[in-house]
């Protein structure tokens, strides 16, 4: 039996905002009307589905937003939704606004309410945006790159004034349950100490027997790039003052990390992303969520997706090691 043709696209970006998704919004409704389908924005995720927050979208709604951060359909957590009542109702709001089929896009948390809208005979497609780099079927998601590349930045600048002073510095990331951010900038900005939610054994002592040893050998500053996940950093440096007798001081980054304009990846990798999302949900595919797998843009059903478990590289985490000599 052939799949019902899909009329009206609602999307809706929810949980944490990511650059990038802006760009994912337009290409959904770009590609969408392209295809002679009609595209509804939701506003505010799962709660503007709720007390119908939706409005008509032409190519127009989404001039000139791809370059900037955020989402321009916003955001918001929705205890409601979590609720069977609160999902039979999105559903029902879906069909009193003529909406077929919905594109989500965030994490984890957004797909499982796409699966149950699914449940509900209304096609989803979830196109990951996270910062965080934790959904586990893909090897992208929006807003990581800009995300670490904001982080980086903002450490490089922090590195000049430790080496000035000759400080430690511990800088906080974003990342309460993925060390994804963390690790990469420990890489990329040449810190001394990644502390990892996956990995820290909480032994401050050894931090601090670095510290020390590097002091003697001449190292003139000393970076520890800490998952928000760990976090407490300021009774950290407080802590390795106190044992070390160096100058530690802590800073964190926090949401600077989601905003600002997407980089070039993200802005293409997400309208990618958008575009293969509307183009499952007018193949008829529903229950899915967009991928980039080994260097390939693929799709996976929701169910799949979230049984998955994402860790971090082992080989990524011994070279961090090895380079922070």
């Amino acid at each position: 039996m052939a799949a019902k043709e899909i009329k009206t696209i609602g999307v809706l970006t929810s949980g944490g905002d990511a650059p990038g998704m802006n760009a994912a919004i337009r290409a959904v409704v770009r590609e969408g009307l392209s295809r002679g389908k009609k595209v509804k924005g939701i506003h505010r995720g799962y709660s503007g589905l709720l007390q119908g927050e939706i409005e008509d979208m032409t190519a127009r709604s989404v001039s000139d937003t791809i370059q900037k951060g955020g989402t321009i359909l916003q955001t918001a957590r929705c205890l409601e939704f979590q609720t069977p009542e609160g999902q039979q109702l999105g559903a029902d709001m879906c069909r009193k606004y003529g909406i077929d089929a919905v594109v989500v896009i965030g994490g984890d948390g957004s797909f499982r309410g796409a699966q149950k809208l699914a449940a509900h005979g209304i096609n989803t497609v979830g196109v990951p945006g996270t910062i965080d780099l934790d959904i586990a079927c893909t090897d992208y998601t929006i807003g990581f790159d800009t995300a670490v590349n904001t982080a980086m930045e903002a450490i490089d600048k922090i590195r000049d004034t430790s080496t000035s002073h000759e400080r430690c510095s511990i800088i906080e990331v974003m990342g309460r349950g993925a060390g994804f951010i963390a690790l990469w900038c420990g890489i990329a900005n040449g810190a001394e100490d990644i502390l990892l939610p996956e990995k820290y054994d909480y032994d401050e002592q050894k931090l601090v027997n670095h510290i020390i040893e590097n002091r003697k050998k001449g190292k003139q500053h000393h970076i520890i790039i800490n998952a928000e996940g760990i976090g407490h950093s300021t009774s950290m440096a407080k802590r390795i003052e106190a044992a070390t007798g160096v100058e530690t001081r802590a800073t964190i980054l926090g949401h600077m990390q989601r905003g600002g304009s997407p980089t070039c990846k993200d802005r293409v990798y997400a309208s990618t992303m958008g575009c293969l999302a509307v183009d499952l949900l007018c193949q008829g595919k529903s229950n899915r969520v967009v991928a980039y797998k080994g260097g390939q843009f693929t799709d996976f059903d929701i169910d799949e997706a979230l049984a998955m478990e994402k860790h971090i590289d082992e080989y990524d985490y011994q070279i961090s090691l090895n380079l922070a000599r």
